[in-house]
């Protein structure tokens, strides 16, 4: 299948929905209202994405029909401004999921055959989309990024296997996992390790730019995933370094409770993160997450 990818956008107007080819924006409702149902906004569709993806697919045959005919135009850059491609309900994070990653942290991990995946929940208030603040709040010093492969659910299930877990997938993103790492440890319990509130702050989650469909995707575990503060590299490595590969996390997550279309996995993120270098974000810092074959996210820090 060729590549296409979904996204919502707004003109002053509220949000609409896009299908996007080359990088580039085409109003959904240029395509005409016929078997259209991201008419009805991106939200619904990802959400009942089994109805839909038959009609969204054949949205993005005739799309790109009409544009090598020359009858349809894209938006024009610098006329809209992106929104998350859509809202998930519920964010689950993989924590220290990539060997290289674990070891710049000094986590001590057990046998991988001895072990499952570490999952948190985040905040759905958290997501922002490219192009959004990353607000520094008062109370962190440490603030840090975690580029991360974003796994949209697409299907209810429960029990998936690892052979089945990529029927279930609606489409890949890019996820930016903010944390305060001062706030993700606490000396006031015994549980010294408070992922959520480290994690789950206001804009805490860019995401975006938008949703690239299952089938557009051959091999996500070997997508390049890159992020860049200031310009200056500082994480560059392949989803082939997971310890816990997508298929295993959706089985792992699905043996625990139901997982909803819409639902988001944020599948861990590489070595080269803020922590294990000695340096945080500040206001004014400018952050570009970017996974190849999915897109780039640009966000900047502000203070609170």
């Amino acid at each position: 299948m060729n590549w296409y990818a979904i996204a919502s956008y707004e003109q002053g107007s509220g949000p609409r929905a896009a299908l996007v080819l080359d990088q580039q924006l085409y109003d959904v409702a240029a395509l005409g209202s016929d078997a259209n149902p991201l008419l009805q906004g991106t939200q619904r569709v990802m959400e009942q994405w089994e109805t839909h993806r038959g009609a969204v697919e054949a949205l993005a045959a005739k799309l790109a029909a009409e544009r090598a005919a020359g009858r349809i135009q894209p938006l024009a850059e610098g006329s809209y401004k992106l929104l998350p491609p859509y809202r998930p309900a519920r964010i689950f994070g993989a924590a220290s999921n990539y060997y290289e990653h674990a070891r710049e942290m000094g986590t001590k991990l057990a046998p991988r055959s001895e072990s499952a995946p570490y999952c948190f929940m985040k905040a759905d208030t958290s997501v922002i989309g490219s192009g959004d603040d990353v607000v520094k709040p008062a109370e962190t010093q440490k603030l840090d990024w975690e580029v991360e492969l974003g796994v949209v659910i697409g299907r209810q299930c429960r029990h998936v296997t690892v052979e089945q877990a990529y029927d279930v997938i609606a489409g890949y993103t890019v996820f930016n996992d903010i944390s305060a790492r001062d706030l993700n440890r606490r000396s006031d319990y015994p549980f010294t390790h408070d992922w959520f509130r480290g994690k789950s702050f206001d804009t805490f989650g860019p995401m975006g730019p938008w949703v690239v469909p299952r089938q557009c995707i051959a091999e996500p575990q070997k997508l390049r995933m890159r992020l860049d503060v200031n310009d200056q590299t500082m994480q560059d490595d392949t989803a082939e370094g997971m310890i816990f590969n997508i298929a295993e996390q959706i089985a792992y997550l699905s043996s625990l409770l139901t997982l909803k279309p819409g639902d988001l996995i944020a599948t861990g993120t590489p070595t080269g993160v803020g922590m294990g270098r000695g340096v945080y974000l500040q206001a004014g810092d400018v952050m570009m997450a970017s996974i190849e074959q999915i897109g780039s996210l640009r966000n900047r820090v502000v203070a609170a």
